[in-house]
């Protein structure tokens, strides 16, 4: 906001007399007072806003403002906001389940609905177990929402513990597993018939895939069940890691394509909405560097609470009295 008069005598002959704690100045040169520009004012849940989905510095916002950074920093400790579970009652769909982590000891776990993109489910964990999954989806349900299949990125746990819940293997997992043991360049040939083989299956009907992968596995039988001796005289399987990857697909194979199932019509193949919603978190995190892990957790909760709708954020504050 860009001052025009003097708020004592309404003079338009104003000048910038200095920044103070970071705050612009201006006297009026027909009266000598000394003001502030006043801006707009400062509210703690304007300023979170500002923070998180305007992605602005401490010293940004202090300088919209108009008042010192000390200012914005102490409406900071007013902000206290907890995630709650939305309530959903009628509500049905698909749901995407993930976690993602910053660094080895805490995370979110999150779930979202596949049409939408809605926040289901957020919750701080330490540790990926298969009880944080089954409680989201607990809690999920309990909310009223009806869950008609879930996609997941490939915990061997969860396909027994959700497996009341249609269940679909995110199908770009796979073939990160999959390369993950072959490479990006296999030289092996049965390697490299496998590696083209897994990356057609986005394109494959269900059927298709598992009748070239059974001919995979006879036409490589043999060399599959190839065997060396050590020098300590024990006999060991000479292609391991494709022996391991061959069981890794024989056990996700029957939910690779649960989304091609007439009673899941409109089920994602894939994690991308959840995996891109965690990569523009991470972003806009990336835009304020070095938060302490409390400060993490509190800008992760409002962007997922501006992401439902901007209303849910303000609402929590009571400005009046910022």
């Amino acid at each position: 906001m860009y001052i025009t008069k003097c708020p004592k005598c309404k003079s338009s002959d104003i000048k910038k007399n200095g920044i103070r704690r970071g705050a612009q100045f201006y006297k009026c040169k027909s009266c000598g007072k000394q003001f502030l520009n006043p801006g707009s004012k400062p509210t703690p849940g304007g300023i979170l806003q500002e923070y998180v989905a305007g992605k602005q510095t401490i010293a940004e916002i202090a300088f919209h403002h108009h008042v010192s950074e000390a200012t914005i920093k102490r409406l900071f400790h007013k902000v206290v906001v907890a995630w709650q579970q939305p309530v959903l009652p009628g509500r049905h769909g698909y749901v995407h389940l993930d976690a993602t982590y910053w660094g080895h000891n805490w995370g979110i776990m999150l779930a979202i609905d596949a049409e939408t993109g809605e926040v289901l489910y957020l919750a701080f964990i330490r540790h990926e177990t298969t009880r944080n999954f089954v409680d989201a989806i607990t809690a999920i349900v309990s909310a009223g929402y009806r869950i008609d299949g879930i996609i997941i990125d490939g915990k061997t746990d969860l396909f027994s513990a959700l497996s009341y819940y249609p269940l679909q293997m995110c199908q770009f997992h796979m073939i990160q597993i999959v390369r993950r043991y072959l490479t990006k360049n296999p030289k092996l040939i049965a390697s490299k018939e496998l590696m083209r083989l897994c990356r057609s299956m986005v394109t494959m009907r269900g059927t298709d895939f598992a009748m070239a992968y059974e001919g995979w596995k006879t036409r490589w039988r043999d060399f599959l069940n190839r065997r060396t001796t050590h020098k300590d005289g024990r006999s060991y399987y000479l292609h391991r890691r494709l022996r391991t990857l061959v069981h890794s697909i024989d056990f996700y194979l029957p939910y690779l394509f649960t989304f091609q199932r007439p009673d899941c019509k409109g089920m994602p193949n894939t994690n991308n909405k959840i995996e891109g919603t965690f990569t523009d978190l991470k972003t806009n995190l990336n835009n304020h560097c070095g938060l302490t892990k409390e400060h993490r957790q509190l800008f992760i909760t409002a962007y997922f609470l501006m992401r439902q709708k901007p209303s849910n954020l303000l609402s929590l504050f009571d400005d009046s009295s910022a």
